[in-house]
């Protein structure tokens, strides 16, 4: 990667005053990084160079390219953020500072079989700089993405070992901040290094399945083309084919017949708005059988990390089994970019709330997971112990949406109670929590709430939390505003976090 290229590519995005801040860290990085070499003996710098490539393709702010150029400084030379932020200004140094904070923490990822590092100090330092800015996230992304494209010069332990950690923690979270392609790359080359003959055979079977669906779903799309140009709707019309570890992923669940996988290529129709998605939903609804169980209606339910579409699988009258993506421009490049292609922290960055904030500055409901990490960050701060399971579920589980009487959405992990709830919705409604309506019907503190519900807390003033509705929230959440509030009453005593740890996994013994 040559710096010619990476300004060649800036120039059609940034302007000209950014693109002389960008020469001048990678001068700077270059300048730092001299004699320094990868094991591919190729010079170092070309990784950081790399790295702010692929943040320029994303779409990411000029702060985030300097510090993916400037991110092994500190960590690698004797470059000190004092001095990048003199160079480059406050926020380039925090970036810089989050990201060497992050890859002290991966290196603390010693247990193959774990999600999260083993530390109370590496998980902190992971939890603090998540919290403190997403941006630090997608840089270590890119870092984590171009490494991997590299790892054929490692010894085959440490491919492993990197291969692993790469699907299981920056994959999700790559998934978690909506950036599919991202999300589908890493997961590609990290299948390839932990099993390559896996790998190569679905590579293979892959490629002699798409040689006649191909030609078959050519028909079916200049058939769609037609009717479209006869409504006169404009459509960008192209194919998807299924990533090789999706496909691993898909055999599992279905006893490894590939015939029962439908989506292995699919056709994805692009249009300008909402409402002609739902107009081309029908039009192919008109033209084909639609599979009802398979038609699936991401845009007003969007998926936990924000990905919005419409699906559906119909047959032909030829008995061809086809998937149709429907999505409008928008929608398509935050299914590809995630959060960078939606990036709100240009309108927030003057705000005197943006870094090292007390409150939280609204995020998105897809990336309300981060608020929570906030929180968990502080206990961590305060010096309390957050057990390893709290945070896997919090970070790492499943995500449901559930819904306000008045249509407002939140983000919740599975398996989350009424009370969960109430506290998110706020600590007040919380702990005056009376009775709870789902739907429309009477539902019970311990009964879990499902996606897409309709969730009414009925609050009385005189109501008051109680000791035992401990047992009735599962949210970190929901159990510090709980505890905080039952200490104040004096219906609990502060405890140590050993104590609360136990009285967690007492809880969790108990659900079973």
């Amino acid at each position: 990667m040559k710096k010619r290229e990476v300004l060649e590519l800036a120039s059609q995005t940034y302007t000209d005053d950014q693109l002389a801040e960008l020469e001048h860290a990678m001068d700077f990085a270059t300048s730092k990084h001299r004699g320094q070499k990868r094991l591919s003996g190729e010079p170092y710098i070309i990784h950081p160079f790399a790295v702010a490539r692929l943040l320029i393709e994303w779409g990411m702010d000029m702060d985030s390219v300097l510090a993916g150029v400037l991110h092994d400084c500190v960590e690698d030379t004797e470059t000190t953020l004092d001095e990048i932020e003199s160079l480059f200004g406050r926020d380039v140094s925090f970036l810089v500072d989050g990201v060497t904070k992050v890859s002290q923490a991966r290196s603390g990822m010693r247990d193959l079989d774990s999600y999260l590092p083993q530390t109370k100090d590496n998980l902190s330092k992971l939890l603090i700089a998540v919290s403190q800015d997403v941006r630090v996230i997608i840089i270590k992304l890119a870092d984590r993405l171009h490494n991997l494209q590299t790892l054929q010069y490692l010894p085959v332990e440490k491919q492993k070992k990197v291969a692993r950690e790469s699907l299981e923690v920056f994959a999700q979270i790559a998934d978690r901040i909506g950036m599919g392609r991202v999300r589908m790359q890493i997961e590609e080359l990290a299948f390839s290094y932990l099993d390559p003959r896996e790998f190569n055979h679905l590579k293979s079977l892959m490629k002699k399945r798409l040689g006649k669906s191909t030609r078959k779903l050519g028909t079916v799309r200049i058939e769609v083309e037609k009717e479209l140009s006869k409504q006169h709707i404009q459509a960008e019309i192209n194919g998807r084919v299924k990533s090789i570890y999706s496909l691993y992923k898909k055999l599992r669940k279905v006893n490894g017949n590939i015939d029962d996988i439908y989506d292995l290529m699919a056709l994805r129709i692009i249009v300008d708005d909402k409402e002609t998605c739902y107009k081309v939903l029908g039009i192919l609804h008109s033209m084909y059988q639609p599979m009802i169980a398979r038609i699936k209606d991401y845009i007003a339910v969007p998926k936990p990390n924000g990905y919005q579409s419409l699906h559906t699988t119909v047959l032909t009258p030829n008995e061809q089994i086809v998937e149709f993506q429907i999505r409008t421009h928008e929608m398509h490049d935050y299914a590809e970019r995630g959060l960078a292609a939606s990036f709100h922290y240009h309108e927030q960055k003057s705000k005197k709330n943006y870094v090292r904030k007390k409150t939280a500055v609204h995020l998105p409901t897809e990336l309300q997971w981060i608020t929570q990490m906030q929180e968990v960050a502080a206990r961590l701060r305060d010096g309390e112990k957050i057990s390893k399971k709290q945070l896997n579920v919090d970070l790492f589980g499943d995500r449901i949406f559930v819904f306000s009487p008045k249509g407002d959405i939140y983000n919740m992990p599975e398996g989350a109670l009424p009370l969960d709830f109430a506290y998110l919705v706020h600590s007040d409604i919380g702990k005056h929590a009376y009775s709870f309506r789902v739907n429309g019907v009477i539902h019970p503190f311990d009964k879990p709430l499902a996606n897409g519900d309709v969730v009414e807390v009925t609050t009385r003033k005189l109501s008051q939390p109680k000791k035992d509705w401990q047992d009735l929230v599962t949210t970190t959440h929901a159990r510090t505003k709980l505890r905080m509030q039952l200490r104040k009453l004096g219906v609990i005593q502060a405890v140590s976090g050993a104590a609360a740890i136990i009285h967690d996994k007492a809880l969790r013994k108990k659900r079973g």
